[in-house]
């Protein structure tokens, strides 16, 4: 099993998720999405299996400066704006065996380690 994590090094939820995963003794690679950004047909994949909507970051600047209009957006308009701008993705976003399973660090203490350990 292989658990790719995607963010970047300085957000503060991304260390909080690796630190979790350390603790648990669960094996990840990270990859920052500001040196290694993820292409369209990888963000199709991950919007394929979590929805455009829990893969927003609606806390960062990037969001705020779209406009009104991203309220009425498809999942395919999303997919398009994830892959001109990464900060628009939720981080850390959580791939495992190359399936999106996790996209922030809020869920339930059980449901990050189903989804998150081998």
């Amino acid at each position: 099993m292989t658990l790719k994590v995607y963010g970047i090094p300085n957000c503060g939820t991304c260390k909080k998720a690796i630190a979790w995963l350390e603790d648990k003794g669960i094996a990840y690679e990270f990859i920052n999405t500001k040196e290694q950004p993820p292409t369209q047909p990888m963000i199709e994949k991950w919007v394929e299996a979590l929805t455009a909507r829990p893969m927003r970051n609606t806390s960062g600047l990037s969001y705020r400066a779209l406009g009104e209009e991203k309220k009425t957006w498809s999942d395919q308009q999303w997919v398009e704006a994830f892959a001109d701008d990464a900060m628009l993705l939720k981080r850390p976003l959580f791939e495992k065996d190359g399936t999106a399973v996790m996209a922030g660090f809020r869920a339930k203490e059980e449901e990050k380690i189903e989804k998150l350990s081998a």
